[in-house]
């Protein structure tokens, strides 16, 4: 009698078949590679951030009854009120590199607000984290999430915050629970998701070990490829964790490379805008909007819709555009050629993660936008506000006729230059470099990671967030002021018959 097999996702897998020798060997290869290029840390700092997430948990406890006591409650309440630290992101899923922050969620009780977060959570970490272990801590209220952005031992840590309108959160809460939704606004909503998308995930897949290595695979090329990124029109991290996920249900059985294979050519020829769902949508009786195209218009205009597992049902992706689209869909053609060449033997892993020639080959023309401010705080809300607007520009050079490809670089390039007035301020602000601070390196603002430039970009901060940058430069014959700028770049393509106007310019 033929053992029933478990339907994973919303329709029946593809196949149940057992790895053969070859794709085993194959499997390691892709894990080999995937060390090589440094994609997996040491067990000691494994180690050292698991005793972290530990300190922060006590510490979580301690902030909850710390604003019980202010508040005067009684001792048996303050007692129960318990608090928990959820991570979510790359290091929840398990497929992040040496060097990534943790995505971190403080839950508490209903009687610990968002003000009491950043009023109190300071001076407790200063109190319980040993001395010096902090080396960076900067409280980001406007942000439509709050956050506290740390860096303690060398660990990057994002802390937010939400609470629940529960008298108690035990340490043994499961945020997978929906009736943990009742009586939260949209904000506190949005703050839950981050472990919720995260749990369900991981309970959606057969195998935790084959989706982590093909997610740490896919996320290395998407990266190296510069399709990377929700904020310019590409997938974010979890997107593409679903993607993948969505590959792992279909061949329940398959290795780390299989599934890399078979994700290029899966996803590349999609039905787009056939959604990517990881289960059937649910409902639930707090009436919380969900995806559904049926009933919001807006939902209709999604060309890649990829949604999120737990209730409420969300796109992950809407602010991909016809451009990012048409990118995503080549990059995904190419490396479902080079994996079937890896397949017989033809190439090696290392080929599918070469870089991008995005501003050595793949275009003619470029424009750069630059913004810049006389304060590096300034600047990191500034620079945010302009990346938000910049993919309305983007949106509007594909609407002109002579434009094929308007294609926005994905991440912003950060700057210091030292000016001595308005003119050289001018100079830097059309392009020119002679004025750049030899003794700073240029950093691109993913590795930045600044929280409020990235609340702001997203369109998730209080616009009085925005600061004023413009102020008095230093005039000649004083010392030199630091300017901050960062640039974006888009590429340019030029429409088929503007192309071959063009070509028959001599020297074109």
């Amino acid at each position: 009698m033929a053992v029933q097999q478990r339907q994973w996702g919303t329709t029946p897998s593809i196949s149940w078949t057992l790895p053969t020798e070859k794709e085993i060997a194959q499997d390691k290869e892709l894990t080999d590679e995937l060390k090589r290029q440094g994609q997996y840390e040491a067990p000691g700092e494994t180690e050292k951030k698991q005793q972290l997430l530990i300190q922060l948990q006590k510490i979580a406890v301690e902030f909850v009854k710390h604003v019980c006591r202010k508040i005067n409650l009684p001792q048996s309440i303050i007692n129960s009120a318990g608090g928990k630290i959820f991570t979510y992101g790359s290091y929840r899923l398990g497929a992040y590199a040496p060097g990534s922050d943790i995505d971190t969620l403080v839950v508490a009780p209903r009687h610990v607000n968002r003000e009491d977060f950043f009023e109190h959570m300071p001076s407790i970490l200063e109190k319980m984290l040993p001395p010096g272990a902090i080396e960076e801590m900067k409280p980001v209220p406007e942000a439509y999430v709050p956050i506290i952005k740390l860096m303690i031992s060398g660990t990057d840590i994002d802390l937010n915050f939400t609470r629940l309108a529960v008298s108690s959160v035990p340490w043994d809460l499961d945020v997978k629970d929906t009736n943990l939704l009742r009586g939260l606004d949209d904000r506190e909503l949005r703050a839950l998701n981050g472990p919720r998308v995260a749990d369900e995930l991981l309970q959606l897949v057969p195998q935790k070990k084959t989706f982590r290595t093909a997610l740490r695979a896919i996320k290395l090329w998407a990266q190296r490829r510069a399709v990377y990124g929700n904020i310019v029109g590409f997938p974010g991290g979890v997107a593409w964790g679903m993607l993948v996920a969505r590959v792992c249900q279909l061949y329940p059985q398959a290795t780390g490379s299989v599934i890399v294979m078979k994700f290029f050519r899966i996803i590349g020829r999609w039905n787009w805008p056939q959604p990517i769902l990881l289960k059937e949508s649910e409902d639930h009786p707090i009436q919380a909007r969900v995806w559904n195209p049926r009933l919001y218009p807006t939902d209709k205009y999604h060309l890649m819709p990829i949604i999120t597992p737990a209730y409420p049902a969300m796109c992950a992706t809407h602010n991909i555009g016809p451009t990012t689209k048409k990118i995503i869909i080549q990059e995904l053609e190419r490396g479902g050629d080079i994996t079937d060449k890896i397949s017989f033997g033809r190439l090696q892993w290392k080929d599918l993660f070469a870089k991008h020639t995005y501003f050595t080959k793949d275009y003619k023309y470029y424009l750069s936008i630059i913004s810049g401010s006389t304060s590096k705080d300034a600047q990191a809300s500034w620079s945010g506000f302009v990346e938000s607007k910049v993919r309305l520009l983007v949106q509007a050079l594909e609407g002109q006729g002579t434009i094929g490809v308007a294609r926005l670089f994905n991440k912003g390039f950060a700057r210091e230059h030292r000016c001595n007035d308005e003119d050289e301020i001018e100079a830097v602000l059309r392009g020119d470099m002679q004025y750049q601070a030899t003794n700073v390196k240029t950093e691109t603002t993913d590795k930045i990671n600044d929280p409020l430039h990235n609340a702001i970009a997203r369109g998730n901060a209080d616009a009085t967030a925005v600061a004023d940058g413009n102020g008095e430069i230093a005039r000649n014959g004083v010392e030199p002021h630091a300017f901050y700028t960062t640039t974006y770049y888009v590429g340019i393509e030029l429409a088929q018959g503007l192309q071959n106007e063009c070509e028959k310019i001599p020297d074109y």
